[in-house]
Order: C-alpha cells, then structure tokens, then sequence
C-alpha cells in the first residue's frame, strides 16, 4: 500500500517530533553520566532541578495531542504490507509510548523524575553510612509514586506488569514465575553439587596487589580487542559501574577498581563494554527512532552477561589474554593459567549481587523479584524490606546479613525508582545462553577463534541477529528469529552444568 501524500507528512511530522525527543533523552542521559562521575557535591540539588526540567519537556512532547492525531492518520493510511518494515515498527512503537505516556499526569511524571534524582543520592550518602533510616522515607516516597504510576497504566494482569513491561515489552509475573522456579530448582541441585565436590579453587591468587593504573590499562585494552570502539565511547570510574548510550558516536561505560581484587575491575568493564558494544551496533541511520533503539533491559543484559561470562571467563578468552595479563601483573607471573581460570570461576555464595558468580546470581535476581511483587500487591511495606532480605538471604544463599550497606541497601536500583527491573538480568542471562548456543552452531568452532584472538565473527553474529535489529521484534519475537525457539531455561542450565561440573569434577 502506497503512502498518499497526507500519511507521508504525518511520518514525517511524527519522525521530527520523536528525533526531537530523543535529543532531549540524550542530554537526560549526560547529565546522568555527569552526576555518576564527576559532579560536584554541591551541585545535586540543582541536578535534581534540572532533570525534573526535562522530564516535563520530554512529558509534553511524548503526550502531545497533536502526535496522538498524527498517530491515527498515519496508523489510518498503513505503512505498507509488512509490519516488520521500519515505517510500520516505528508507528507502532510510537504509538505503544504514546499511549503509555499519556496514562500518566504530568505532576506525577515530573514527582517520579525528581524522587528518582533525590533518591540516588540519598543512597550514595546513605549506603556507606549504613543509615537505613535516613534513606526510608525517600524510598517510601518512590514506591508510593511507582504503585500510583502502574494504577495510572493499568497494563497486565497485576500491577507489576506495568512497570515490567517498561523494562521488558509484553513480559508478565505470571509468564516469568515459572521459568524461574524452573531455573532456581537446576540452580540449588548445581550448588549442591558443588558444595559436595572436593575440589576448589585458589582464589588469594586473584586477591593480591593490582595497580589501578594497570587494571585500567589493561580492561581497556581487552574491550577495545571484543570490538569497543574508544573514539565512540569512554571509559570512567563511578561506585556503581553502568553504561550509558548518549547518541550514536557516543556510548560510554564506568568501572569500579579495588587494587586488591583482580577480577572487580576487569569484568565489570567486560561487562559494560558489552552493553556498549550493543548501543554501538545499533543502526544510526535509524536514531531517534524505534528502530534504532534497544530493544529491551533483557537484552540489553544478554549482551554484556554473554561477554563477561560465556566470553570473558572462558578458558579459551584466557588461552589467548592470559600471557599479556601476567606479564602487565607481577602478581600473576607464577599463577599457572588453569589455577586462574578456576579462581575466576569460583562459586561461593556472596552477599553482594554485582559480585556474585554465575551459578549464584540468579538466585539474588529471584529474591529481588520476590519482594518488588510483594511491594507492588501492598503485601508489605518499605518497613518491612530489611527483615525480609535478611530473612530471604539465609533461607536462599545460607549467609548471614550483617548490615544494611550489605544487604537491602546494596543495589542503587531501587533508589532510582527501577522496580520491575531486576527479573531482566535474569531473562538476560537465559537470553544470553541460547543467544550462545546458537551462535556456536552458527560460526564454526567458535571458541577456537577466541583463543586466537578471533573476536569478530562472534560479534558480527551479534550484529546480525540483534543489533541491526532495533525495536523491530518482541523480546520473545527476536529470540525466536535468531534461535528458532521460545525462550527456554534448559540452555543456561545446560550451560552451567558443564562449565562447573568440568571445574568441579563431577
């Protein structure tokens, strides 16, 4: 079906209109960045100010009644016979944030921006203080401003799905509940396994002394051989290691260092260069619109746990930068490379999510769902989220919490206002597995060219398969074009069971 005239100058009005947006979104962005890393302390206050400024800005423009009437003439003419075509996925998408943007009142849009910019702070100040108390009342403040937000929305079947579907488009509770009950029973049968083998890891080989100025070097020079490219990005250092894709051209990363542990610094930036390595796949031609963007936090996070993990802690990754490792490191020069690939793949239940290890990680994701549900169904009440995470904590890792800068207050997430985000890191990670699994099948002998050194094979099926493809597809669309099947747990089980049970010995 051919444009007329009219629908083609309501495209063209809506493709201004929604680049304009993006503009918008790409200085909310670098002021984020800013107020991470290098934003003096006197000035959050106003920062606050400012991202309230634009969230009413972007608020107008994303509700403009003029886009919902451009949107009905467009939607009216069609945009051809394949929905999959860049005009038909653009219009629908616009219209999906149309009418989720216009659900919510513009007070409440710019309270959510201002609690969101608040509450961060409040948490760097209140985390290392252990100061629970002062940090409630601004958590309070978001969960109350995020339960109003998902009445306002009304997606799904239970308040959650609206903020879920945020994160991940056309996700629900009730679809993710069962695939990890699934995953949590193979994870606890592999812990126990585990705990049960003999063998273990030499992991003081890893806590010794590494130099920041070595460890920064060194990761930089590792992500710029995965295929980062630096004159597009940077590397920074915040407390909370995060990527952040500003505009085309610009896709930026942090990492956290602590000279005394090898492997913080290292796989986070493996980490965040795999989120960047997305934004900088994505089409430019296509910015400032659908199809080129992201298509969701899930696999956003597929990305970077495919690098970190299935890439990065691979014995054939290590075969290739081991070498260059102890020779920048003195304190690897005598580590065999078989005692470090072990060390690094150490499973050992941690109170700390970031630093948790493959087999262990998904079980603090489960948690962290346990309690947003329970959040969002006015089960319980900020009050009670210490209590339970302590609680969760032994029942699910058999670890004691000892306080709160290392039990409920260790995540900036929800400081920020981010529920419905955790259940993406582990979708992320099954995503990543038969993303995975499919890519060995796809490019031969795969894990060959990494100990060569070979990374663009891997990261040209990443471009095919995902990156070129934007909003094009659902999450569970897009998995099953480049896998040709439905999202299935069996790939990051199997995956799991024969990295540690060849570790392990069983």
């Amino acid at each position: 079906m051919e444009k007329t005239t009219t629908s083609r100058s309501a495209y063209e009005w809506l493709l201004n209109h929604y680049r304009t947006a993006a503009h918008l979104e790409s200085v909310k962005s670098l002021l984020h960045w800013d107020q991470s890393t290098f934003l003096p302390e006197e000035g959050h206050p106003y920062r606050s100010e400012q991202l309230g400024t634009l969230a009413k800005l972007l608020h107008g423009l994303r509700t403009d009644p003029v886009a919902g009437e451009k949107l009905t003439e467009a939607e009216s003419a069609g945009t051809g016979e394949d929905p999959y075509g860049v005009e038909a996925v653009n219009v629908r998408e616009w219209r999906r944030s149309y009418d989720r943007a216009t659900k919510i009142p513009v007070r409440l849009a710019v309270e959510l921006a201002r609690a969101a910019s608040a509450g961060e702070m409040a948490w760097e100040k209140a985390k290392p203080a252990n100061d629970w108390d002062g940090f409630r009342p601004y958590l309070e403040r978001i969960v109350a401003l995020r339960r109003e937000e998902a009445e306002c929305l009304g997606i799904g079947h239970e308040p959650y799905d609206a903020l879920l579907d945020e994160y991940e488009p056309g996700e629900t509770a009730q679809a993710i509940e069962p695939v990890f009950s699934r995953l949590r029973e193979a994870l606890a049968a592999l812990l126990d396994r585990i705990g049960n083998s003999p063998r273990r890891p030499q992991t003081g080989v890893l806590h010794r002394h590494f130099p920041r100025r070595d460890q920064m070097f060194f990761g930089t020079e590792v992500i710029s051989r995965l295929g980062y490219r630096l004159q597009a990005g940077h590397v920074g250092v915040s407390a909370h290691p995060f990527s952040v894709g500003i505009a085309p051209g610009d896709a930026r990363i942090t990492t956290r260092i602590d000279e005394t542990s090898f492997p913080v610094a290292l796989f986070s930036t493996i980490h965040e260069a795999g989120h960047a390595l997305y934004e900088q796949g994505l089409p430019a031609a296509h910015w400032g619109t659908p199809m080129g963007q992201s298509l969701s936090h899930g696999m956003h996070e597929s990305q970077s746990r495919l690098w970190e993990n299935m890439v990065g802690r691979s014995l054939s990754f290590w075969e290739h930068f081991y070498p260059a490792a102890a020779k920048r490191f003195t304190a690897l020069q005598n580590v065999p490379l078989e005692t470090f690939h072990f060390a690094i793949n150490a499973v050992r239940p941690s109170l700390i999510r970031a630093e948790a290890d493959e087999v262990t990680y998904n079980l603090h994701i489960m948690m962290r769902f346990e309690l947003e549900i329970a959040l969002l169904r006015k089960g319980i009440e900020v009050a009670d989220l210490p209590g339970l995470w302590n609680e969760k904590t032994k029942e699910t890792l058999g670890l004691t919490v000892p306080d709160h800068a290392l039990g409920v207050m260790q995540d900036v997430h929800w400081s920020s206002g981010s529920f419905g985000y955790f259940p993406t890191y582990t979708l992320g990670n099954m995503y990543a597995a038969q993303f995975y699994s499919r890519a060995k099948e796809d490019v031969p002998g795969l894990e060959s060219l990494f100990a060569r050194g070979e990374f663009a094979p891997f990261l040209g099926w990443l471009r095919e398969k995902i990156h070129a493809q934007g909003k094009r597809y659902s999450p569970r669309q897009l998995l099953l074009q480049a896998t040709s099947e439905d999202l299935n747990p069996d790939h990051l089980i199997r995956y799991l069971n024969e990295k540690f049970g060849t570790l392990y010995g069983f």
